[in-house]
């Protein structure tokens, strides 16, 4: 004799749950849940490893070389794209500026439009971006690189302290070159922006700097460099943060570069979208 299939109770909610309705829902809270779990896993990581670095540099753990060091490859070898990329970035806001006020409003107007644009925003937010994929994806990739060669654990097992070493310097040598880099970049930005209305007959030098003088404020100044200290603190605690968490080989070096460099843009992104808000209310 067949013996009659015996109906398991718990068998209901499963069906319940394969609802065509009801399983996206459960799996968009699945995803949320997810997302939020790993936003909380970051967000501790980066303040454990602000933390550790701070007390490294007041308890006088990190070296001065290591600092100048790391200050010369963020900085001085940054110099050539800035300036490439200050350059273009004040050109083209001139250029736009004069096509859009041709008409409509008296021409030293320009002059204003250029500088504010360039030390509100394009100097910071362009010369972060550009460091993020010069510097950051860098110090990702070799703090990377050290893991899965297991290059950390042999500092460690040396009891020497990697964020010492390794974090820090770095750290301290973005906060410090961001705000340079920055200031370096709205000069040319705003020479740029001022040689291209020169030469194309939009107005004159004087009356270019009439214009940007005519409606400057000091504030804005201390706006623009707010900026660079955030973004020169945030770029390196970042990359940083996601090399040391890097698993799976020369694979997995590449993609922590690729998700460092995401995570860095839209946090710089989301960072200065809350700066006006915040300073310029």
């Amino acid at each position: 004799m067949r013996s009659e299939p015996v109906s398991n109770p718990a068998q209901g909610p499963r069906r319940s749950l394969a609802n065509p309705i009801v399983s996206p829902i459960v799996g968009w809270f699945a995803k949320v849940g997810r997302a939020y779990r790993i936003t909380l896993e970051h967000a501790g990581a980066l303040g454990i490893l602000t933390w550790e670095s701070l007390v490294a540099v007041v308890t006088l753990r990190v070296r001065f070389r290591d600092v100048l060091r790391q200050t010369h490859i963020m900085g001085v070898q940054s110099l050539p794209i800035v300036f490439v990329t200050a350059s273009l970035a004040g050109i083209v806001t001139s250029q736009q500026g004069g096509y859009q006020l041709i008409s409509s409003s008296p021409r030293y107007v320009l002059g204003t439009l250029v500088v504010q644009s360039v030390v509100l925003e394009l100097g910071p937010l362009l010369t972060a971006i550009v460091l993020v994929g010069r510097i950051g994806a860098r110090i990702t990739a070799e703090l990377g690189t050290m893991v899965v060669s297991e290059q950390i654990d042999a500092f460690k097992s040396l009891g020497r302290d990697p964020v010492a070493i390794l974090a820090a310097p770095r750290i301290i040598a973005g906060v410090i070159t961001m705000p340079l880099l920055v200031g370096f970049a709205n000069v040319i930005g705003i020479y740029a922006g001022m040689l291209m209305a020169d030469l194309d007959g939009s107005l004159g030098k004087e009356t270019f700097f009439y214009g940007a003088r005519l409606f400057w404020h000091s504030w804005d100044l201390f706006y623009g460099f707010s900026k660079a200290v955030v973004f020169g603190f945030v770029i390196p605690v970042i990359s940083v943060h996601m090399g040391l968490r890097t698993r799976g080989g020369a694979e997995g070096v590449g993609l922590q570069t690729t998700q460092a460099v995401m995570f860095m843009i839209l946090t710089i992104l989301i960072i200065d979208a809350l700066f006006p808000p915040l300073l310029l209310q």
